[in-house]
């Protein structure tokens, strides 16, 4: 009887793909290529193992995150300023005399006041003032208090096992306590 190579068992033999497979037959070829001597030589042959490495996915558990809405109200405080404007029209009716300058348009006091020229048709033509336009502005204020609707999200990160079930939850701390 001869004796496995290296220890290794004589009855392995690669296939195609380079794996060892087991075939009770090859023992048997084996042994008849060892127990043939050719002239003083024995042949013996050389067996060689490999090794591979398989992987696959096993689900171990899950993490489900979603995120929650939360409202609340608030009332916004602002201070509003509006500007209003006061129209008066001034009649003056004065003809402007010959090579007195124009009126241009002026402020006095916070009041801007505006000339409005009209030409006249007499025997000779004559510059006269018909009226002021007086434009006064006023600021007022006003406080006001609108209610609004302000939303926050936060995250929820689940721990959920193989079967289904959650095993662990962590939210995101408020407010009050993350600035604690």
């Amino acid at each position: 009887m001869v004796r496995p190579v290296n220890g290794l068992p004589d009855d392995t033999a690669d296939d195609a793909s380079g794996r060892p497979e087991h075939d009770p037959r090859s023992s048997a070829r084996a042994s008849e290529v060892v127990d043939r001597e050719v002239g003083p030589e024995a042949v013996i042959p050389v067996v060689e193992e490999r090794a591979w490495v398989e992987k696959r996915a096993v689900e171990t558990g899950r993490v489900r995150v979603s995120t929650r809405t939360e409202t609340r109200e608030q009332v916004l405080r602002e201070s509003l300023r509006g500007n209003a404007v006061g129209v008066t029209r001034i009649p003056i009716g004065r003809t402007l005399a010959e090579g007195e300058p124009v009126p241009v348009m002026r402020e006095e006091g916070g009041v801007t006041i505006i000339p409005v020229l009209e030409e006249i048709l007499v025997v000779e033509k004559r510059l006269v003032l018909k009226e002021e336009v007086h434009i006064r502005q006023t600021t007022s204020g006003e406080d006001v208090e609108v209610p609004v609707t302000l939303r926050r999200q936060r995250a929820v990160v689940e721990r959920v096992s193989a079967d289904g079930q959650v095993t662990h939850e962590i939210e995101a701390p408020s407010d009050q306590e993350a600035s604690s």
